[in-house]
Parts: C-alpha cells; sequence; structure tokens
C-alpha cells in the first residue's frame, strides 16, 4: 500500500483549508469589521479535556492563509497526550485576523485531534498483543488524508488510501469476476506491484485465498473460534486482517486470536470533537 508523503499531505492540506474558509468567510468577516483595523490582540487556546493532539499544521495553514503576519506560539506537539485547561499555542497579531481564522482553525483541531484520541484509546487497549489497527475508506468526505494523518498521531495505522493503491477483493468482485482464484490471478496481471487482498466470510473461503496466493486474508465478522482456526491454518503463509463491527468492547478478544490487523471504520467515521476554547485579549487587556 502506498505511504501518504509528506507532498501528498501538504497539497491536500492547503485546498482543504482554503475550501473551510472559503465556506466560512464567504464575502468577508462583517462581524470583524466592529473591530478598528489597527486593533492588535493575544490569545490562546485551551483544551478542556483529556486529548492527543492532531493537526498543528492545519491550524498553522488557516492562520497563514487567513493573514500571513500572525504569529503562533505552539506548546505542544502532534500525537502529544494533553490534559484539560493545558494551553495549545498562543497566538497574536491583528484582532480582525485572529477572530476571522478562529473557528476555522478550531474545527481542524477539534476534529483531527478527535480522531487521534480515539485511536490512541483504541491502541492502548491491545499494546499487550502484536496487532497492527488499521483505518478505512470511511472517512469524512474531502478530509481523508487529513484523518489518516490523525490516525498515526493517535499510535494507529493506515489501510490503503483509496481504490487506486492495492487490491481489496470482495463479495462482489468474486461474483462477478467467477472466483476468488481468477479474481487474485488478474490482479497480479494487471499491478503485479500492488498487494492483493481478498474479503473471506467463510472457512472455505479463506482456504480458497490461501490457496490463490493472496497477500491479505480479511476475516469479515468471522466468530472469535474461527479466527482462532484461521490463524493456525494460514501460520504466516499470509496476513490475517479481522474485520466487521469491531468496537471497544470486542477489540481484545479479536486482537488475542493472533491476527495481524484490525480494521475499524470507527476511527474515523464516528468521530467525537475535543473540546477546544480560545481565549483572545485585546491591546494588553
Amino acid at each position: 500500500m502506498s505511504p501518504i508523503t509528506p507532498e501528498m499531505l501538504r497539497q491536500s492540506r492547503v485546498e482543504a483549508v482554503a475550501r473551510s474558509l472559503e465556506e466560512d468567510i464567504g464575502t468577508g468577516d462583517i462581524t470583524a469589521r466592529l473591530i478598528a483595523d489597527d486593533t492588535r490582540a493575544s490569545g490562546q487556546v485551551i483544551t478542556r479535556q483529556h486529548a492527543v493532539v492532531a493537526g498543528i499544521d492545519w491550524v498553522n495553514e488557516v492562520f497563514h492563509q487567513v493573514d500571513p503576519r500572525l504569529l503562533l506560539d505552539w506548546q505542544v506537539s502532534d500525537g502529544q497526550s494533553v490534559a484539560p485547561d493545558q494551553v495549545l499555542f498562543r497566538c497574536q497579531g491583528k484582532a480582525r485576523s485572529l477572530l476571522t481564522a478562529e473557528r476555522s482553525a478550531l474545527n481542524w483541531l477539534q476534529t483531527l485531534s478527535g480522531v487521534a484520541t480515539r485511536c490512541a484509546t483504541y491502541a492502548r487497549q491491545v499494546k499487550h498483543t502484536g496487532v497492527r489497527l488499521l483505518d478505512t475508506r470511511k472517512t469524512l468526505p474531502g478530509l481523508r488524508l487529513a484523518q489518516k494523518y490523525a490516525v498515526t498521531c493517535g499510535g494507529c495505522h493506515n489501510h490503503r488510501i483509496g481504490l487506486y493503491d492495492a487490491f481489496l477483493i470482495k463479495e462482489n468482485h468474486i461474483a462477478a469476476c467467477g472466483s476468488i482464484a481468477r479474481a487474485v490471478v488478474t490482479a497480479r496481471r494487471i499491478a503485479p506491484e500492488r498487494p492483493v487482498e481478498v474479503e473471506t466470510e467463510t472457512m472455505d473461503e479463506l482456504q480458497q485465498a490461501l490457496t490463490a496466493g493472496a497477500d491479505i486474508i480479511m476475516l469479515d465478522e468471522f466468530s472469535l473460534t474461527d479466527m482462532r482456526e484461521a490463524v493456525a491454518l494460514v501460520s504466516g503463509a499470509a496476513k490475517l486482517e479481522a474485520s466487521g463491527g469491531i468496537n471497544a468492547e470486542t477489540l481484545v478478544p479479536v486482537a488475542e486470536t493472533g491476527v495481524d490487523y484490525i480494521s475499524i471504520g470507527a476511527l474515523t467515521k464516528d468521530v467525537t470533537a475535543v473540546d477546544l476554547s480560545m481565549r483572545l485579549s485585546t491591546n494588553g487587556e
């Protein structure tokens, strides 16, 4: 699976931040015009809860696009755990610019930190095992690369980026191709350099995928007993990925079966934003 490169992330960030500012500012921040143009201010952003930080570069990009003269002083780093009332960053510059940038900046920070916080919680639960927790394509539209970055800040890992960088052969693909074996052979011919994963729902399908030479075999909604049997059967000949409705309650038993990966859509699709607050003072007050 292709890694997300720094340039991919940068380009995505610049474009996504620009869209977020456009939808918020529109023809102009009319409320900010209540403040004299030469009024300067300073402020700080705090978290009101325990969290794991993610999204610093997105915040920086928001402030830069609004007013490149704004100054930010970060007190934390991405991936860092923070406590309630902890200062995340301080800022200073034109009051109008700070207020215009505030909501978009906090939207990015609270959303991406929410992803990282959830990932960190899940990762802690299974740290005694060798399993790697994976995200999925169940991301908020337009925010995929940002969310996948936040996943890594929380100690989890990225699955494929999209439909282009790895094969994931599911039930409908198999039906259209005629068999698991035919689907795998065709995938090897189309793009031999790409990893091939096959979704299976039964032990028989697992055996077919193994025989066909799949790199990764997804165990979709297998019972714990069948997962353990699958681990023993495959014995390292392919990587095994557990999937299908796995949540905080079922995560640890699944991890303890010995599978290599667990993919969890909730890491990115069920986002609970972190509670943040920006406090501003003008002219040193």
